[in-house]
């Protein structure tokens, strides 16, 4: 009976060991077919849902241009004061000034009205 016990342990040992080495080894096979998945879903569905949605906004960039209608210049006093001269080129532009879009004190830039 001693000696029965021995060899069911013996076997049940063996079985433990080879049962963590191949969990081991489907674990890590898991884990690099998750990985090409991710992979793989990265390319072929973020990659182009970026690339349309750039597509689009550009579109709608171009047909938003094509019918703007800038307003009319209305000189209020409360708006573009400025009682201290910034620091670079001409002290009158602010340090992100659009011409097209950013007004002076006297109106836009390079256009008489």
């Amino acid at each position: 009976m001693v000696s029965f016990g021995r060899i069911s342990q013996a076997l049940l040992r063996s079985s433990m060991i080879q049962t963590r080495q191949l969990s081991a080894s489907a674990a890590h096979s898991h884990g690099e077919q998750t990985a090409r998945t991710w992979k793989i879903l990265s390319f072929v569905v973020a990659l182009p849902g970026v690339a349309v949605c750039m597509l689009n906004m550009y579109l709608k960039m171009q047909q938003h241009a094509a019918h703007h209608v800038e307003p009319e210049f209305v000189p209020y006093s409360h708006l573009r004061i400025r009682s201290k001269r910034f620091p670079w080129g001409d002290g009158n532009k602010s340090l992100f000034h659009n011409p097209e879009v950013n007004a002076l004190p006297d109106g836009y830039e390079g256009r008489e009205e």
